[in-house]
């Protein structure tokens, strides 16, 4: 027994077909919007990829991309069948696709739905490749005479004065590093050599930071050295006092943008997907009916259309048996080389 049965007259038909033309052309649009958006998402990775530890991430900007292709291509198709079927002569030309076409939509949904839940879980990624390509790129910000390395300073300071962070997790991971170029120390100097005995690994460390760290809202004048030294500057406290830097970590700042982003596109690719699944269950009233004319000869005989042609149990149990019959074919078929190939050299010989 059919499943959703609906009886169809001409005037329905070509109602639900009129419909589903303009549902395709509409989701050609989406389309288009979820390619723009993966596009936008790949420029923003791209814009601060010297931050990120691999390529993984732009995984889920590619896979937008080729969705939104694939949207294009598929409701375009979908749009010109919805448009001929009005002429029963033209319609007849498609007969042939429309079971591949729609076993195509439901392939597309499907990937829909796990590129909807890529965007969703890419922060675990993004995390993970934040915090140590940011770490990375903090030891060669001093490195400015350094080619391939000298456009790091300028990279970490316009991103911290545009997401209004310091350092990897907080500011304080700029005290861990040297990020003044011994270019710029001078050695003669007795605190310099004081600071470099005072470390293991031979480095200038000072708690201090790039100028880039500094709040410009904050009414007192930024103290970006001796931040942790209460008594090199006059009232202040470092423990209580608000301090005029940037607290926030970098780390934290681009996985709240980016997730931001991502779970933007995200719920935009599940709408998408609902107006695809409506414009398949369309489709496929809409082949089902036509199918199923009382008299094929007359257009504006009554039909009916259906869902699914047997009950849901029936259907999973005729896909699954003929997937069986599918893997005996090929276990047939592997178990008859041998023997061909025995006949073949017996008979050269």
């Amino acid at each position: 027994m059919a499943l959703m049965t609906v009886k169809f007259d001409l005037k329905k038909r070509v109602t639900l077909a009129q419909t589903l033309w303009l549902m395709n052309w509409f989701s050609v649009m989406t389309g288009v919007l979820v390619f723009s958006l993966g596009l936008v998402l790949k420029v923003e990775l791209r814009k601060r990829s010297e931050m990120m530890d691999n390529a993984e991430s732009h995984f889920v900007p590619n896979s937008l991309i080729c969705v939104g292709i694939l949207a294009c291509a598929l409701n375009a198709f979908g749009g010109k069948i919805c448009y001929d079927s009005l002429d029963p002569a033209k319609y007849s030309k498609w007969k042939p696709f429309l079971k591949p076409f729609l076993a195509t939509c439901f392939i597309f949904n499907i990937l829909l739905l796990l590129t909807a839940g890529l965007c969703f879980t890419m922060r675990l990624a993004l995390e993970s490749t934040l915090m140590h390509g940011l770490k990375s790129g903090m030891r060669y910000y001093k490195d400015t005479d350094t080619p391939g390395r000298c456009y790091m300073k300028t990279t970490l300071d316009m991103m911290q004065i545009e997401f209004r962070c310091c350092g990897n997790n907080n500011y304080k991971d700029w005290f861990e590093i040297q990020w003044i170029s011994n270019r710029y120390l001078d050695f003669s100097s007795k605190e310099v050599k004081d600071r470099i005995k005072s470390n293991v690994d031979g480095k200038y460390l000072m708690d201090g930071v790039p100028f880039s760290c500094c709040n410009p809202s904050s009414p007192r004048p930024c103290i970006q050295y001796q931040i942790t030294n209460n008594s090199a500057h006059y009232s202040y406290d470092h423990h209580s006092e608000e301090l005029n830097i940037w607290t926030r970590g970098c780390r934290e700042a681009l996985l709240s943008y980016y997730s931001g982003m991502l779970n933007s596109i995200g719920i935009l690719v599940l709408l998408v997907l609902l107006l695809e699944g409506a414009v398949m269950v369309g489709l496929r009233y809409l082949h089902t009916s036509l199918e199923s004319l009382s008299n094929p000869e007359d257009p504006e005989s009554e039909s009916e259309g259906w869902l699914l042609e047997k009950s849901v149990k029936e259907t999973v149990s005729s896909f699954l048996q003929g997937l069986k019959s599918m893997g005996k074919s090929n276990q047939v078929d592997s178990g008859r080389r041998p023997g061909r190939e025995a006949q073949t050299v017996a008979t050269v010989s």
